[in-house]
């Protein structure tokens, strides 16, 4: 395998011209990374059309709603962002964290379909991808897969599910509506943890040249497009809440680590506000805290190794957070119990409970490493802590069932609401987390030799240039040359 930097070099001539043809059939426009940016410059015309369309069909016009602008309808745009401000009487910490909302995502009501659209549309406009002969395999543990399905599906090609059988019903439910054959769907063995069984399952597709692999751990797109597309939006939730308390800055990004995709905004916070960026992983498999292994619940985390795409050296801690903390209390902010107690005795109020629902495991996950980093730092109250919800808790319905019965024989009753949320919120501690030195960041870093060197063939060279500060600044170079591509490739379509 050789390290697949950006580019905007045509591969293949007729490949593009056939992507050129089908995005005509289909009428399909892209939108560049600026516009999915700042949605502003998408054409009046396009908002105009887009008001018609369902945001969860699969439209051509819902690629102008792949963007964190959307409304809580999911229908209209908003002027910033949406996002849940925690405050005091939730988190038990003075400094305020905000979470942005990725369930208001078109199609899969997460934000996994930023990084697909991101690795396919540059793939399209520079002839490295044939939608009408190629299939598109999205590895994923559970969103990008989703994401990767419904942007290929819009382009009119095969999209190819990779992702590991004990993931929530939900996701499989959802693909199993959109894929264009039951196959493809393909169920590796295990849950989270299980990422190199994901790419056996991927190398034995690729012996196919049909088939297209997409990784989004290797996929520098998936960088990008949250350095430029999700880093301006929190930039721009960071400003609302610096607009309300003119003494506030940004202290930290926190983020699960996942594909590592989403850790590319702290990139770009650390360079615009001088933020610190903070990786997250579950306890029950603390790669980056300890070179350990094991098995766990947060669904849409996966681990046990690094990605290619994490930015190791610009990463400044780690905290682990644990699956038991997750699953109890995404079922006791779902629960009557759970919110009858944070509203009656925490004095929470109605609004910020009735926003928990867009939390899902990860978001949860993230909620609680931000507090616990916030504890580390004594953060105060002119102090923000911003962080992402991938998903909310509709994905993970079917989950609840399993945890209730499991944890608290099958009822979350008041007593238990109380303990639970005195245990894993106002009790979370500073343990499971490590500010992270040069060392430290050589560790990680070299950890990753194993995964893309001795595994997956990327060169020693390769490898090592990601060290570098400079490799990370001059990827970005790209994001201009990708959108007069996709602008080029638009006005050859002729449906803009």
């Amino acid at each position: 395998m050789t390290m697949d930097l950006p580019t905007i070099e045509i591969a293949d001539p007729q490949a593009r011209r056939n992507a050129v043809e089908r995005c005509r059939q289909a009428g399909i426009v892209l939108p560049t990374f600026a516009e999915l940016a700042a949605p502003t410059l998408i054409p009046p015309q396009l908002r105009r059309r887009l008001a018609a369309v369902d945001p969860d069909a699969a439209d051509p016009l819902n690629l102008f709603r792949v963007h964190w602008y959307n409304d809580a309808s999911r229908e209209a745009q908003d002027t910033e962002p949406a996002f849940l401000e925690l405050g005091p009487d939730f988190t038990g910490v003075a400094s305020p964290i905000l979470v942005a909302l990725g369930e208001r995502f078109p199609m899969i009501g997460a934000h996994k379909v930023l990084a697909a659209y991101a690795c396919l549309a540059p793939r399209l406009v520079t002839g490295r991808f044939d939608p009408t002969v190629q299939r598109a395999v999205w590895p994923s543990t559970g969103n990008y897969c989703r994401g990767g399905v419904a942007i290929s599906r819009i382009m009119g090609c095969r999209g190819v599910a990779v992702l590991p059988e004990g993931m929530s019903r939900e996701r499989f439910d959802w693909l199993e509506g959109w894929v264009a054959e039951p196959g493809d769907i393909v169920r590796t063995p295990g849950t989270e943890s299980n990422v190199k069984e994901i790419y056996d399952a991927c190398a034995e597709l690729a012996e196919d040249a049909e088939n297209v692999i997409l990784n989004q751990f290797a996929e520098f797109g998936n960088y990008l497009v949250h350095y430029a597309v999700t880093g301006s939006a929190l930039e721009s939730v960071a400003m609302q809440a610096m607009a309300a308390n003119p003494n506030a800055s940004l202290r930290a990004f926190v983020a699960a680590s996942g594909s590592a995709g989403t850790l590319g905004a702290g990139d770009y916070l650390k360079e615009r506000l001088g933020s610190l960026t903070v990786a997250v992983e579950a306890l029950e498999c603390p790669t980056m805290l300890s070179n350990g292994f094991g098995e766990h619940n947060i669904q849409g985390i996966g681990d046990k190794h690094i990605p290619l795409i994490h930015n190791v050296m610009g990463t400044d801690g780690v905290v682990a957070i644990s699956d038991r903390a997750t699953d109890r209390l995404a079922v006791l902010f779902n629960s009557d119990a759970g919110r009858a107690h944070l509203v009656e005795r925490r004095g929470v109020s109605h609004e910020t409970v009735d926003g928990l629902s867009a939390l899902g495991f990860s978001g949860v996950c993230n909620i609680l490493a931000a507090i616990k980093f916030a504890k580390y730092q004594d953060l105060g109250p002119d102090d923000l802590v911003i962080t992402v919800a991938t998903d909310g808790a509709d994905l993970y319905r079917s989950e609840f069932r399993r945890i209730l019965d499991r944890d608290f024989s099958g009822a979350l009753d008041p007593v238990a609401a109380a303990e639970t949320y005195g245990r894993y919120v106002l009790g979370a501690g500073v343990d499971n987390l490590i500010e992270l030195t040069r060392p430290d960041r050589e560790r990680i870093f070299n950890l990753g030799y194993y995964t893309w060197v001795e595994q997956q063939g990327v060169s020693v060279a390769d490898f090592e240039a990601r060290r570098q500060p400079a490799f990370w600044r001059g990827l970005r170079d790209v994001l201009p040359a990708w959108d007069e591509a996709i602008t080029s490739f638009n006005g050859e379509v002729g449906t803009a």
